[in-house]
């Protein structure tokens, strides 16, 4: 019989491995105050320090809590959360997918509530292609319903491309911008604007349907349609989609031939039956120069909207619709040091936000100049480029004067297995990918051959002179 501390325990590990060294302070925060309480069968309770400590978990770490459950609990597992509020236990538990409003209204009361995440019950989205037949179907569209043209703050950043977006909404497939793209840097808006134009069609066209994603959910399918010999179902499934929004294509910029080959003839279909596609980059399309040219061509057919770093307007706009939507108060210096002083980008902005509300929540603190200020300077500090396994390879061919290609290549000439065994190694360390997906990232190798290269270096780098140099600088650079 597992002991429930020793199930958490277990459960904190898997979860600080995830999120990696990058993101210490995040597992500080989020995850080191919870305490877990009791083991029952299948369903493991912990408690949180509060309402708003729950919401963020369930906003932003669902899916890595179930997948950790279920492997220490099996595939039944479930967790229960308890939001300390007095001493008594609420008699009912209140489950997490009911509406926010029944669920504020139980919560209001003053008591230790019990909140269930339900295991495999859960709708989950497979490969929708296999469903049979070429009927109209209706699929889940994979749309997040927080993301709404209502809650995208508009400035001079992003007016072209949410005002496309809102004349594609209400005409899809219609107007001149079909294909519309929309680029910028990371944590700009492109994702919150693509599901809110996708949301806004369905509002005011309920008879489209309507799918979000993302390009690598689209290789991953396309690998496994392959594999199972049922691409024409693939093909056949997304021909069938009115509004189709494909996030992040330059996920593909190194890989994927075949996939892009697939997608481009998809697009052809849709576009010449007036089906509406939006696509999101971070990158214009001029700098998309390693996908396929047939590809590329179409994407420079309709509009290409970017998306910039907000102003400093812009910016308080955003902290204060923010605050508004949760309902929190804060000082208007407080905002405004916070505007100021956060000038990257959206997510990192709403990041420092819920940061400082963290804070004053978990330690009681009045939210004060002071405090921001305290905040604000460590979460500078610690705000690192983000990396991600196309960074690392290019950092990796850059440094031993490799094509970016030859990662991708089957040659077995040592310098170019290293420096794949290399790029597997730091993005096990250094990313929260999967094996699988590394693996797939770099020249469609499995789970078992990345866990080889990733002991091979390690083996290597304790007991040889040169290749611990190429590990050191190639750490370093990497995280510069």
């Amino acid at each position: 019989m597992q002991n429930y501390k020793t199930v958490w325990a277990n459960c904190l590990k898997i979860i600080k491995d995830n999120l990696g060294p990058e993101n210490e302070q995040v597992f500080k925060t989020w995850f080191e105050p919870i305490v877990p309480v009791q083991l029952e069968g299948n369903v493991l309770t912990i408690r949180v320090p509060s309402q708003f400590f729950y919401e963020w978990l369930e906003e932003h770490f669902l899916d890595l809590l179930k997948r950790t459950i279920r492997l220490q609990l099996g595939p039944n597992g479930m967790l229960k959360y308890s939001i300390l509020m007095d001493t008594s236990i609420a008699e009912t538990p209140i489950v997490t997918n009911l509406p926010s409003s029944s669920r504020q209204a139980t919560v209001n009361r003053p008591k230790d509530v019990p909140l269930i995440i339900h295991g495999e019950n859960e709708h989950e989205i497979a490969n929708p292609f296999v469903i049979p037949g070429l009927q109209k179907l209706k699929i889940n569209s994979q749309l997040n319903g927080n993301y709404t043209l209502e809650n995208f703050v508009e400035g001079d950043c992003n007016r072209l491309a949410r005002s496309a977006g809102y004349a594609v909404a209400e005409n899809p497939g219609r107007t001149s911008f079909n294909p519309l793209l929309l680029h910028g840097g990371v944590g700009l808006g492109k994702t919150h604007l693509a599901h809110a134009i996708g949301i806004k069609t369905r509002e005011k066209h309920p008879d489209k349907t309507v799918l979000y994603v993302t390009s690598e959910q689209f290789l991953q399918q396309y690998v496994e349609a392959v594999k199972n010999k049922n691409t024409n179902d693939f093909i056949h499934f997304y021909e069938m989609i009115d509004f189709l929004i494909l996030d992040d294509i330059q996920f593909w910029a190194t890989k994927g031939i075949h996939t892009q080959e697939a997608f481009f003839h998809i697009f052809n279909y849709l576009h010449q039956k007036n089906r509406q596609i939006i696509i999101t980059s971070d990158k214009a399309p001029s700098d998309l120069g390693t996908l396929e040219p047939r590809l590329l061509s179409r994407l420079k057919w309709g509009l290409a909207a970017d998306l910039g770093t907000p102003d400093v307007e812009t910016r308080l706009a955003i902290l204060k619709q923010k605050l508004a939507n949760d309902g929190i108060e804060m000082p208007e210096d407080v905002i405004e040091y916070i505007a100021y002083n956060i000038n990257t980008n959206v997510r990192e902005l709403e990041g420092a936000l819920i940061s400082l509300i963290a804070q004053s929540s978990l330690n009681h603190r009045q939210i004060t100049i002071d405090l921001a200020k305290q905040m604000i300077d460590k979460f500078v500090k610690s705000t690192t480029r983000e990396i991600t396994i196309d960074y690392i390879q290019k950092v990796v061919c850059d440094y031993f004067k490799l094509p970016l290609e030859s990662i991708q290549s089957t040659t077995r000439k040592r310098e170019i297995v290293q420096a794949r065994q290399l790029t597997m190694y730091f993005a096990k360390k250094l990313t929260k990918s999967s094996l699988a997906m590394i693996g797939l990232q770099c020249g469609n190798k499995d789970h078992a051959t990345v866990l080889h290269a990733c002991k091979t270096v390690s083996n290597l780098n304790e007991t040889d002179k040169q290749f611990h140099y190429w590990v050191d600088e190639l750490e370093k650079k990497l995280k510069d």
